[in-house]
């Protein structure tokens, strides 16, 4: 079992950075991929960013490419998202998740992954 605990949200202004975290307790942390969603009030969740078990190899979508930025300490059982030049649009519930595979590839469907965190809030004012 893979428990997750996400932090770091809050409000910001449009422009500004947030860093959120994701700890994860459990066995074996370095053979689990991780992606971070995020759902907006009336739409459905979205996938954010990922990164494989071993930061191998990171994926996002494209409205985040080139503002966000994943990685992960696994010494600390943790995954960072940094956010840059945050938009209103980005506002949203973020949450992380995790699935057990040492593969490379990123999978970007929240049903492939089996555990996730309870979220945390991120609010970007314009």
């Amino acid at each position: 079992q893979v428990q997750l605990v996400e932090s770091g949200g809050g409000l910001v202004q449009a422009g500004g950075s947030l860093r959120l975290s994701c700890a994860a307790s459990g066995p074996t942390f370095s053979g689990i991929g991780v992606g971070w969603f995020r759902q907006a009030p009336g739409k459905e969740r979205e996938f954010v960013a990922a990164i494989t078990w071993n930061g191998g190899n990171t994926y996002y979508i494209d409205s985040v490419r080139g503002r966000f930025a994943i990685s992960r300490d696994n010494a600390k059982n943790t995954v960072y998202l940094q956010m840059n030049s945050l938009k209103p649009e980005d506002t949203a519930v973020y949450y992380c998740a995790a699935r057990r595979t040492t593969a490379q590839a990123i999978v970007t469907s929240g049903l492939n992954y089996a555990y996730w965190g309870q979220g945390t809030q991120v609010t970007v004012s314009s």
